[in-house]
């Protein structure tokens, strides 16, 4: 069965999806780049601003700019109160509408995956950030089992319903990552595997969940009632051996980081 591309259109159902994912893994990330305060950041496929909470709250940026081609997602991210200096930009992680040498940092977080282009998407990166700046992302570890709800799209594979697939899936190999960042002639180039673990209060925490995701919640909408009834109980099954209690859920980001040479 062929799916649909994945669509992002529901920000508050992708914050608690993915975007408690996203803070999680992203605190390490940050940890790992270890930024400067005071630097000029661009948030590239920022979405609804999980992300570049992150950076508000422990960078102290001089400068924030997120961009995104969700305007929905967009729409959601001005709304939150820490993002209101936040400069939101509907723009391609492709064709990024910066002049060279604009930032002193870029990231890409948990979005290489889904850049049609991703060797042109790092090229952007580091053509807009000055020399001596960082270009870094991370990504889930799709193909190395990481993605945290990999239980949920094995089991509607079983049942014979695909979820939608990222575009650039073999991003999420270090190896790849590697080769990216080299090929767009950046240095210093270093990658670490970052590990994460979310606690859900019972299996209709999760469910509820998955009912907001772009992926899970798409796949689950193009059911009828009695095909989602049967993979719900299939899902608590295997999340939920014991048939009640709190689940947690583990992933797994590679993540790569690399410096803008000088002239």
């Amino acid at each position: 069965m062929t799916s649909e591309p994945i669509r992002f259109t529901d920000g508050a159902g992708y914050d608690r999806f993915m975007g408690v994912w996203s803070r999680l893994a992203g605190q390490e990330f940050l940890d790992w780049i270890a930024p400067n305060q005071g630097q000029r950041w661009l948030d590239v496929g920022c979405g609804n601003g999980a992300f570049t909470q992150l950076i508000v709250e422990r960078s102290a940026p001089l400068s924030l700019v997120g961009i995104d081609p969700s305007e929905a997602q967009l729409a959601f991210a001005r709304q939150h109160p820490l993002l209101q200096s936040v400069a939101f930009v509907n723009a391609d992680a492709m064709a990024l509408p910066f002049t060279d040498a604009t930032f002193d940092l870029a990231v890409m977080p948990l979005v290489i995956l889904f850049v049609p282009e991703p060797a042109q998407g790092v090229a952007e990166m580091a053509r807009v950030v000055a020399p001596g700046g960082t270009v870094a992302a991370y990504a889930w570890d799709i193909e190395g089992g990481g993605f945290p709800y990999r239980d949920v799209t094995e089991v509607l594979s079983a049942v014979g319903r695909s979820t939608p697939m990222p575009p650039s899936p073999e991003c999420s190999r270090l190896e790849v990552l590697s080769d990216l960042w080299a090929t767009a002639g950046l240095g210093d180039i270093q990658t670490k595997a970052i590990a994460v673990e979310r606690s859900f209060a019972d299996f209709d925490d999760v469910w509820d969940t998955l009912l907001g995701g772009p992926s899970a919640g798409q796949a689950l909408a193009a059911m009828n009632e009695e095909e989602r009834s049967g993979f719900r109980a299939l899902l608590q099954a295997r999340l939920q051996p014991a048939g009640s209690g709190p689940i947690t859920l583990s992933g797994r980001a590679h993540s790569i980081r690399g410096t803008v040479p000088g002239p």
